[in-house]
């Protein structure tokens, strides 16, 4: 494909995914992370030519001009598409597929000083969220989305949503996904949701013992009655924890 032939495929792209865009010639003028990727190109082939210096020199100037920081060494697809621009970080071991979408303050970082692959793999037809963070050598399945704010530290399967701090899945392939076990969501929040489903367990294993105990006194429709209305209180519990 020609250098004109992927101008028009880009602005093309920017005309499908962005209601704003009006006409060719304002998105050529004033979409600086169309820029971005553009300077990108001439970058990563000096970079490519092992003219690093000249290459680092280029994606600076780029991200003075553009406000998006992108390494030479970074590898993108087709049609990427970053909407608002302003404060992206892609890093240099970076893979980022066809038809991605990106909005303002999105991370594509590492999460240490180790060698080698150390940035995400973004594959094809994938949604970011503004003010992302999708952090170290983990790969970000096909038409999957990132929420805003996220921060993802591990793999996402193809077809998913995730949210939260650390990101978890909420949607795959379409359906909800319900969290049933507190250790998914590996925070302070599980923590807490995990002591107080030992707490209502712990209860429940007393009142039992309570029901027990007071059996020969009360009647057997009062004793289910009482054990039915403890128990009905404390699914509410659980369920208000669950839902938070």
């Amino acid at each position: 494909m020609s250098l004109f032939d992927r101008i028009r495929e880009d602005i093309a792209s920017v005309m499908e995914r962005d209601p704003a865009a009006r006409s060719a010639l304002e998105i050529m003028l004033c979409y600086p992370g169309l820029w971005a990727v553009w300077i990108h190109r001439v970058s990563h082939a000096l970079w490519g030519a092992r003219l690093r210096l000249a290459a680092r020199m280029l994606s600076q100037l780029g991200r003075f001009l553009t406000g998006v920081d992108i390494h030479p060494g970074a590898h993108l697809g087709r049609r990427l598409f970053i909407d608002h621009a302003t404060g992206v970080v892609i890093g240099e071991t970076a893979i980022v597929g066809d038809d991605v979408t990106m909005y303002q303050g999105v991370t594509l970082g590492g999460t240490g000083k180790e060698h080698g692959k150390r940035h995400p793999t973004i594959c094809d037809n994938v949604f970011i969220g503004n003010n992302a963070n999708v952090l170290g050598n983990i790969t970000v399945g096909e038409n999957s989305r990132v929420g805003a704010g996220s921060v993802v530290l591990a793999d996402v399967p193809p077809n998913s949503t995730v949210v939260g701090v650390p990101a978890h899945i909420v949607y795959r392939n379409g359906e909800r996904v319900l969290i049933t076990d507190p250790h998914e969501i590996k925070d302070p929040l599980s923590d807490a949701l995990i002591a107080l489903a030992a707490r209502v367990d712990e209860m429940e294993a007393r009142l039992g013992e309570h029901v027990h105990a007071i059996a020969p006194f009360v009647t057997e429709e009062a004793e289910r009655t009482a054990y039915r209305a403890q128990l009905d209180q404390m699914r509410q519990f659980v369920s208000m924890g669950e839902g938070i």
